[in-house]
C-alpha cells in the first residue's frame, strides 16, 4: 500500500483546553480565518469531512462526508512545527524547547562570532522581513551576519546572497548547531539568505532548516527498520534531520509541494508519502494577513483531487496539522490548537467519524498498523475505522 501524509501547517481548528497558558485563548485558525475573509470556498476538503469538525463559514457540513474525520489534541509541551510534526510522527515532546524573547546569551553569540570569524548583527527577537530591511543595509556594509529569533524556539542567520554565499550560510548555521546545545538546543537553526536592494529585499527559496534530531524513536524510523521507504516532501527533512527518511524532496513553495507529493506518490509502490506545505504558516500566519490565509487554503483545496487521484484501492491518504497560526489575533505567533483529521481511502464508506483524539500520535500509530510494523511508541491506532470493506 501507499499513504500520503499531508500537514497543512498552520492549519487548527480550535483552542485547546490549555491555550489559556500559551496566550491563545479563543484561537481558531480556521474558523476565524472563514469568519473574517467573508467564508472559505474549499469544496474538496468539504466532501472529505471539514464542516462537520467546527461551524466553518462556507464549509457546509455533509453527512455523508467522504473521509473518516475528527481532530488531534497535542500532548506535546509547545506549539511549534518541530514538537506537532514529531508528535505526529508517534514522539511525545514532554519539556518545550528553549525561546529567547531578549535574544540569545552574549557569551554563545561570542563564541559564534568567534568560531566564523565574523561580528553578527542584531541578536534580537523580530519578524524576519522586518529585520533584513532594517538591518540589510548594515550588513551590506559590513558583511556583518543578522542574527534573529522568534517566538519559536529557532536560531536565524540571514546574509544576502552577493554578501555571503549561501553554502557559506549554511556552515555558519552549523557552526551554531553545535553551539546550541544542552539548555540552549533550540529546535531549529535556520539558514535565511536573501537578495535584493534596500527598500526591496527578498528572502529566497533557499532557506535551510538544521533541526536536532528527534530524541526518541518515530514511526518513519519503524518503517525503515522494515525497509519501508519514507518520502520527505517540504520541510520534513529538516524537521526530523533526516532520521528514517529514504529520499527528501525540499520545493520552492507550496505550488511545488503539491506537485512534488503527487509525483512521489505515483513513483511509490509501497511506503509513505510525508509532506508539509509550509505558506499558510510562513507567509500569511505569521503576518496576520486573513486574506492571503483563505486565498491560499482555498487554492490548496483546488488541487486536493490531484493527490487523491493517485491511490489506488488500498491506499489511504490523511490531511492534518502540526499546530494553529490565528492569523485575525493580535499575535504573530503560532496558536496552541487542536488539529483536523481527515482520513480518506479509496471506497470508504461515507459519514465516519473518529473523535476527539488524545495525542497527535495516534496518526503514528495508525500508521503503523497500516503498514503492519510493530509500534511500541505514543498514540491508539484508529486504523479499524478505515477498513473498507466496514458497513
Amino acid at each position: 500500500m501507499r499513504a500520503v501524509v499531508l500537514v497543512l501547517d498552520g492549519c487548527g481548528i480550535g483552542a485547546l483546553p490549555d491555550a489559556a497558558a500559551y496566550g491563545d485563548e479563543g484561537s481558531n485558525t480556521l474558523v476565524n480565518t472563514a469568519r473574517a475573509s467573508g467564508g472559505l470556498r474549499l469544496p474538496a476538503l468539504e466532501r472529505l469531512g471539514l464542516g462537520v469538525l467546527d461551524a466553518i463559514p462556507g464549509v457546509k457540513p455533509v453527512g455523508d462526508h467522504e473521509a473518516a474525520v475528527g481532530v488531534l489534541r497535542a500532548l506535546s509541551a509547545g506549539k511549534d512545527s518541530t514538537t506537532g510534526h514529531w508528535e505526529l510522527a508517534g514522539l511525545v515532546v514532554r519539556r518545550p524547547f528553549p525561546t529567547y524573547p531578549e535574544g540569545f546569551p552574549a557569551d554563545l553569540i561570542r563564541a559564534l562570532e568567534r568560531q566564523i570569524g565574523r561580528e553578527t548583527l542584531g541578536n534580537v527577537a523580530a519578524s524576519g522581513t522586518e529585520i533584513i530591511e532594517t538591518l540589510g543595509p548594515l550588513h551590506l556594509r559590513s558583511g556583518a551576519p543578522i542574527v534573529y529569533t522568534s517566538a519559536d524556539s529557532v536560531f536565524q542567520i540571514a546574509a544576502h546572497e552577493a554578501v555571503v554565499p549561501v553554502e557559506q550560510l549554511y556552515q555558519w548555521c552549523r557552526t551554531a548547531r553545535g553551539l546550541l546545545t544542552g539548555d540552549h538546543a533550540v529546535s531549529r537553526v535556520i539558514a535565511r539568505p536573501f537578495v535584493g536592494e534596500p527598500g526591496a529585499f527578498v528572502r529566497t527559496d533557499r532557506r535551510h532548516d538544521f533541526s536536532l534530531p528527534p530524541v526518541g524513536p518515530t514511526v518513519l524510523d519503524a518503517l525503515a527498520d522494515r525497509g519501508i521507504p519514507v518520502v520527505g516532501v517540504g520541510k520534513i527533512e529538516d524537521l526530523f534531520a533526516g532520521c528514517g527518511l529514504a529520499r527528501s524532496v525540499h520545493t520552492h513553495d507550496d505550488a511545488d509541494g503539491i506537485t512534488q507529493t503527487v509525483s512521489a506518490a505515483r513513483e511509490l509502490e509501497h511506503g509513505l508519502v510525508f509532506a508539509n506545505l509550509v505558506e499558510l504558516d510562513t507567509v500569511y500566519g505569521h503576518r496576520n494577513n486573513v486574506e492571503g490565509f483563505a486565498r491560499h487554503l482555498e487554492a490548496i483545496d483546488a488541487r486536493l483531487p490531484e493527490i487523491l487521484g493517485v491511490c489506488a484501492p488500498g491506499d489511504l491518504v490523511v490531511i492534518t496539522a502540526d499546530h494553529g497560526n490565528d492569523p485575525t489575533t493580535p499575535s504573530t505567533d503560532h496558536s496552541r490548537e487542536q488539529v483536523p483529521l481527515l482520513a480518506w481511502r479509496p471506497g470508504l464508506p461515507p459519514g465516519r467519524r473518529l473523535g476527539v483524539r488524545d495525542s497527535f500520535a495516534d496518526l503514528a500509530a495508525t500508521v503503523a498498523e497500516a503498514f503492519a510494523v510493530p509500534w511500541i511508541g505514543s498514540g491508539r491506532s484508529f486504523w479499524a475505522a478505515l477498513e473498507v470493506g466496514r458497513g
